[in-house]
């Protein structure tokens, strides 16, 4: 659907509307007494989430391209059906197709104090030309106060779907230096910045330098302690085994057409994933249900 037939089906005057970038990424603007938010079509790409009385929530790189094709820098792009990089060696963009894919809008609505959206994605030339032509992928948002994020697959093949996943979830923060996360205290990761030679997590996360951690056979709810932002981000989630932290660091942001030079230091990503060694085999039929629960809080110092 275009913007005026996008408008026609689904706007709320004050509350839902579509608009269109300079690029030609198509995308709904919510606004409500409780929350305001940014989804585009592309990926079905939440950019944006501000609790009323809050600062936002995710971070959003100026410099990404917001056109057709390239993914979307910063938000929650959602990888599909392989985290990183293709493991069987054969070609593939970057986080599977699920991100740079325009995804169908099927309904929304305002219910109670929270907004609603689902998305859908089936087969595309894309998927079919990857070796994935059965399958369905459902995201739901519920925008309010709260932010419940809910992607779930099913499998129409005759034979089990084997699929990697992740909710590559953009936290901003007001600086990465003085941020930690707790809830990971004994879980033993795979750091991809030293070879994916396996640690051990001892304490909270601190974040001196690149990181890359890939947080296996956890089920825990983080805690995002933004202590220079005076808040608490909370990310609870269900239906995922594999947390992972992700900065760039500077050396890295360098490298990226997509993300000015000195933003590497306003966001850290705690991301819901299946991964590794927590790959999803989905029986013929079958659905799994990944989802993160994001949650805001203000410290007072």
């Amino acid at each position: 659907m275009d913007v005026a037939q996008l408008t026609e089906h689904f706007a709320l005057p004050g509350v839902l509307a579509f608009h269109q970038t300079p690029g030609g990424l198509i995308c709904a603007a919510i606004t409500t007494p409780h929350a305001s938010a940014t989804v585009y079509l592309q990926g079905a790409h939440l950019t944006h989430w501000q609790p009323a009385g809050h600062q936002p929530v995710l971070f959003l790189s100026r410099s990404s391209e917001l056109a057709p094709g390239p993914p979307i820098r910063g938000g929650v792009p959602i990888a599909f059906p392989w985290f990183a990089n293709r493991h069987d060696g054969n070609p593939g963009p970057s986080h599977g197709f699920a991100r740079i894919q325009p995804w169908t809008l099927a309904s929304a609505s305002l219910t109670g104090d929270d907004f609603h959206l689902t998305f859908t994605l089936g087969p595309t030339d894309l998927s079919r030309s990857l070796g994935f032509d059965h399958f369905h992928l459902t995201h739901k948002l519920i925008l309010g106060r709260n932010l419940t994020m809910q992607l779930t697959v099913t499998n129409d093949a005759a034979a089990p779907l084997l699929f990697e996943e992740a909710l590559h979830t953009y936290y901003a923060v007001a600086d990465v230096h003085e941020a930690t996360i707790t809830g990971l205290d004994g879980t033993t990761y795979l750091d991809k910045v030293d070879n994916f030679q396996p640690k051990p997590q001892h304490g909270a996360v601190t974040l001196t330098g690149p990181t890359d951690r890939v947080y296996l056979n956890t089920a825990s709810p983080c805690v995002i302690h933004d202590a220079a932002g005076k808040r608490r981000i909370t990310v609870a989630k269900t239906g995922s085994d594999t947390t992972v932290v992700w900065n760039p660091w500077e050396s890295g942001a360098a490298k990226m057409s997509d993300m000015e030079a000195s933003e590497w230091h306003e966001f850290l990503c705690v991301e819901t994933v299946n991964a590794a060694a927590n790959t999803v085999t989905l029986a013929p039929g079958a659905s799994h249900t990944m989802q993160t629960h994001v949650s805001v809080e203000d410290v007072k110092t």
